[in-house]
């Protein structure tokens, strides 16, 4: 008999997360239906089984979701708010903030005077986007897929065409947008309210990583989730050329780093730009994305992911208001920052 039972959902922190348990959910047989909801961090779950005890539905459901650092509860998840790891991450901060300002002055990276966003800085926002919310959704992604070819004898190959795909397609789907932003020609209003949103855009992320304040959950954006649910599917077929193509989907994945940077490729009115700022952003995911392919933990649930993620989160949020203050002085509301 069909019956809907509700628990609490530990470690869901976006919406990819919410993505990825439904998609693994209900592939357990008897579930018809699964429905996790980021705002109230709980689970509804419709399943035919005789199962009635709360806790033993637990038990049996929890090993599908535990590998990708999720779990079903019975009461809701509270999080203490750890403020002592702030006194580890604002040094390492500002450590940060010197070395940016030494690579600014010498025109590596540029988010603080008048120019675009240079390749290194993309790079960078890739590597904070593989220990969040892309090591949520593609982490998941990655595990599913080694299980599934691993049973077929074949265990590093269709990884390997995981990560061609995945920084191929970034390359072509951020070249595409690029010339949708020539096509259109914003114009510098237009450049303006683009900048002003990838720099809101990451503020939130940069709040949600320190994890203190869970109201912003509810203000991060996202694709669809029929998107997202579509490019889950994909993996569940075993071609050999499967992982090419579910690696150059996960372009469309509900990542806020990557619609972020997706927003920015717009801005740059060009092919060759907007696809070299999507594929330096998704080399920047590589790293700790290939890692996990082929065996390593997962960070985000080391003993200092707590510190780490709040390190993260502060240099975002930085990163965040210097990209909202260059579109003011782009449009000549506020003289330049700093004078280099």
């Amino acid at each position: 008999m069909k019956k809907k039972h509700i628990f609490y959902a530990h470690g869901m922190h976006c919406i990819a997360c919410t993505l990825l348990i439904e998609e693994t959910l209900t592939e357990v047989d008897g579930v018809t239906q699964v429905k996790a909801k980021l705002s109230e961090g709980r689970v509804e779950i419709e399943w035919d089984s005789p199962i009635e005890n709360p806790i033993e539905i637990i038990e049996t459901l929890n090993p599908h979701i535990q590998k990708h650092g999720y779990r079903l509860a019975l009461e809701k998840q509270i999080k203490p708010s750890k403020l002592n790891e702030f006194f580890y991450a604002i040094p390492v901060a500002i450590a940060f903030f010197i070395g940016f300002l030494l690579l600014q002055k010498i025109g590596w990276i540029n988010l603080i005077s008048t120019e675009k966003m240079t390749g290194l800085t993309a790079l960078f926002i890739g590597l904070i986007a593989s220990v969040s919310t892309c090591l949520a959704v593609v982490g998941g992604l990655i595990l599913s897929l080694s299980t599934n070819y691993a049973k077929q004898g074949d265990p590093w190959k269709p990884q390997a065409r995981f990560h061609i795909g995945r920084l191929i397609g970034f390359f072509i789907l951020g070249g595409i947008v690029g010339q949708l932003g020539a096509v259109f020609q914003l114009g510098p209003t237009g450049y303006f309210i683009l900048n002003l949103i990838v720099g809101i855009v990451m503020l939130i992320l940069g709040i949600n990583l320190l994890d203190v304040f869970h109201f912003t959950k509810k203000l991060q954006p996202s694709l669809p989730k029929g998107f997202g649910k579509l490019v889950l599917s994909v993996q569940k077929n075993t071609h050999q050329w499967t992982p090419f193509l579910l690696g150059a989907v996960t372009f469309f994945l509900p990542c806020g780093f990557t619609q972020a940077m997706q927003i920015q490729a717009l801005s740059l009115e060009s092919f060759w730009q907007g696809g070299l700022t999507m594929l330096l952003f998704a080399l920047g995911t590589f790293p700790v994305l290939a890692l996990l392919s082929f065996g390593a933990a997962p960070l985000k649930n080391g003993k200092r992911a707590g510190i780490f993620f709040k390190t993260a989160g502060l240099i975002v949020i930085v990163l965040a208001l210097f990209n909202i203050l260059n579109g003011f002085v782009a449009k000549g509301m506020i003289p330049p920052l700093f004078n280099f």
